[in-house]
């Protein structure tokens, strides 16, 4: 397969090739670069303007990974990525040849003729146990749980805000950091009773609502320095306390009030 590298973009990526009627280039990068089977392979995925060598926003697609001539996963329901950019973790049991196979149906919210590429990624067999090799998920487990898969709109909107705002900085990467440490210690329990209790998955589903409404802000600015990032961080940061703390506080205090007079 023919590959086609342009040194300008920001990311170096593993492959990049244009689509069949060569609208646009799709770079893809793994994560791990050598995937093994037995683990997570994330696909890292890019839609590129051929004209300006930079990224398009707002692009419609479909993503389906296949081997010996089977779908493994998916084909996905059309997507949309905002950023123009989006990782799709996929577990990746078995070593052999993939074809990754995306179709892009929509550019800037206008439909366009279907337009495909494929790559071909292949994944090594996994190591023997104690050799060091370690596959992180990085998935956002209570969303995920909440919206019933790792492809949901609210996922992706969750992970792209991630990759490519926040850890854009360094002060990004550093509450990312801290914010990990503290999320992983209690979200896989919580996931895990989303996915037993489906109450309990529908009301954290609703009070996520204001939390993704809210991180959509950033979808809409520009951040180019540390001090817009930690400007915009922290104004999020209290607006979601207000929200989740200091408006449900003052309403009980006042129901109270009232239940007494």
């Amino acid at each position: 397969m023919q590959l086609i590298l342009f040194p300008a973009f920001a990311q170096n990526y593993n492959q990049v090739l244009p689509t069949d009627r060569g609208t646009l280039n799709i770079g893809i990068t793994t994560i791990p670069e050598k995937p093994v089977a037995g683990g997570v392979t994330k696909f890292q995925i890019s839609f590129i303007n051929p004209k300006t060598e930079k990224i398009q926003e707002h692009v419609d697609y479909k993503f389906t990974l296949q081997r010996n001539g089977e779908s493994v996963f998916g084909p996905t329901d059309l997507l949309h990525t905002a950023e123009g950019s989006v990782t799709i973790p996929v577990e990746t049991l078995e070593s052999g040849t993939y074809f990754v196979l995306i179709e892009i149906e929509g550019i800037l919210f206008q439909p366009i003729p279907v337009e495909v590429v494929s790559f071909t990624v292949p994944i090594a067999d996994a190591k023997q146990p104690g050799n060091g090799v370690k596959v992180d998920g990085g998935g956002c487990l209570i969303a995920t749980a909440a919206f019933g898969s790792e492809l949901s709109p609210q996922v992706q909107q969750l992970r792209e805000l991630r990759d490519n705002v926040v850890l854009n900085t360094e002060s990004g990467k550093a509450f990312m950091t801290g914010f990990n440490e503290f999320y992983y210690s209690f979200s896989p329990a919580i996931a895990d009773y989303e996915r037993e209790n489906s109450f309990f998955r529908d009301t954290v589903k609703i009070a996520l609502t204001p939390l993704l409404t809210s991180l959509s802000v950033l979808s809409y600015v520009d951040i180019n320095s540390e001090e817009e990032m930690l400007g915009y961080g922290l104004s999020l940061i209290l607006l979601n306390v207000g929200m989740y703390f200091i408006i449900p506080a003052v309403a009980i205090t006042k129901l109270f009030k009232f239940r007494r007079n």
